[in-house]
């Protein structure tokens, strides 16, 4: 049996998710968990549930022969990777960074100040109903503005006028990579905002 559908399936018959097996140099192994998402309902991974993944983990690594120096297990972190359909489901209407596998072309940002050679971009992610449009099958896009970052001290003009919103779509087979954006906030991750309201001082990821 594959390494990572071993520990798949161990983390999960324990009752987690798994979100990322990761090799690195020294013969670490490292595991990251998630609690399994229930709508409406927000869990956290402690020491206590990485201890007894651990522990499981060293047992069923052993009986498969796996080779390992060191064993890892640990929380997503704030910036999570969002590598599934159900990952995507599960934080709509957070802040995103994405890396395209290809730039998004002279077609996508044809209407805007978007850069054809760009794949990186911050945003809030969406659901969008591409029922009924031709030739569309994508199921999400990120909506941001280009605002300027905002300078520690720096006044802001109540009378600025915002930038225009832009919005990529997007389907899961052109990402290259899916984070959540690291927002610091000491209370836990922000809560879901209207992406129709770009946070302060919020720009998207450079190229």
């Amino acid at each position: 049996m594959a390494l990572q559908e071993t520990i798949e399936q161990t983390v999960t018959g324990l009752g987690y998710e798994l979100v990322d097996v990761e090799r690195t140099g020294g013969g670490l192994l490292r595991v990251t968990i998630d609690m399994p998402y229930v709508a409406g309902l927000e869990r956290f991974i402690n020491a206590e549930d990485c201890e007894k993944v651990t522990r499981q983990l060293q047992f069923v690594l052993e009986v498969e022969g796996a080779e390992y120096a060191r064993l890892e297990v640990s929380s997503p972190g704030i910036d999570r990777p969002l590598r599934s359909e159900r990952d995507f489901e599960r934080f709509a209407g957070e802040l995103i960074d994405i890396t395209l596998k290809a730039p998004i072309g002279a077609a996508a940002s044809a209407g805007s100040t978007v850069s054809a050679n760009r794949k990186k971009f911050r945003g809030t992610l969406e659901r969008v109903d591409a029922t009924g449009v031709q030739g569309s099958s994508a199921g999400w896009q990120i909506v941001w503005r280009d605002e300027p970052v905002v300078k520690p001290g720096q006044k802001v003009s109540k009378k600025k006028v915002p930038a225009p919103l832009q919005a990529l779509r997007f389907t899961l087979d052109e990402i290259h990579q899916a984070r959540l954006a690291p927002v610091v906030d000491f209370k836990g991750r922000k809560p879901k905002i209207d992406s129709r309201i770009p946070p302060l001082g919020g720009v998207p990821a450079e190229n």
